[in-house]
């Protein structure tokens, strides 16, 4: 593995995430509404809340968490032609489910009672790291969308961590975090990697792109994302003030 170099085409140092902005409450119809901006990728996450539960949990006593993820036409250049219901393609289905299961890995669904939290990423802009923003915007809509719903116990908070994710890569030799577009084009192993705010990881998805890569670089690559995790925490920490809601 080739020596990091300082800084990257954009200025950044290897351990750095593009400048990352969170606006709370960005739509008024939604109890959980969050504009997250990754440098120029922008993702609007909204948290919708439905009382009811899909037919297979009826009278079980608990709730669910679902997730969908759209790229919106004018999000890229050329446009992306838009899906229509029931036709989405295999990315788009991989993403939401992704964001479905780091949403629900940290949520206690009995303590949530009988109804659907519905979470919606729509992609304004996108400039790589699509899928690891929307899961770290969903989180804090999440939240904003527990806080407006009777809880069947409220002394038992349904959320039991936090969540975020953020992508990681080798690009020239080096492993670099939070990978803008023209860094994802050129990587030789992209990765995505979810944890929660307590370390534990939600899923690693890893590629060699027509390379390979070794258990150092894996470690150096992994290490690289628990650092930038922290931070993303962190920002999502500061986002939601008092209404954090992890002990």
């Amino acid at each position: 593995m080739k020596k990091m170099s300082v800084t990257r085409h954009d200025g950044r140092k290897a351990d750095e995430l593009r400048p990352l902005k969170i606006k709370r409450k960005f739509t008024r119809p939604a109890p959980g509404s969050v504009l997250i901006q990754a440098g120029r990728t922008t993702v609007l996450c909204t948290a919708s809340v439905d009382e009811r539960v899909p037919p297979w949990l009826v009278g079980k006593g608990q709730g669910w968490v679902t997730a969908e993820y759209s790229m919106l036409p004018g999000s890229t250049s050329p446009r992306k032609s838009r899906e229509r219901e029931g036709k989405t393609d295999g990315r788009t289905t991989e993403i939401q489910r992704l964001i479905g299961r780091s949403l629900r890995a940290v949520i206690d669904l009995s303590a949530l009672g009988e109804r659907t939290i519905a979470i919606d990423c729509d992609v304004l802009e996108a400039d790589g790291g699509t899928r690891t923003a929307s899961i770290t915007g969903a989180f804090i809509a999440l939240c904003d969308a527990v806080r407006s719903v009777k809880l069947p116990d409220p002394k038992r908070h349904p959320l039991t961590d936090s969540v975020a994710a953020v992508s990681v890569g080798i690009v020239d030799g080096r492993p670099v975090l939070d990978l803008d577009y023209v860094e994802d084009v050129d990587a030789a192993v992209d990765m995505n990697v979810v944890m929660t705010g307590s370390g534990r990881y939600v899923e690693v998805q890893g590629t060699g792109e027509e390379a390979t890569f070794s258990d150092d670089e894996l470690a150096a690559l992994l290490n690289l994302a628990r650092g930038g995790i922290r931070q993303l925490v962190a920002l999502q920490k500061e986002s939601l003030g008092r209404q954090w809601p992890i002990g």
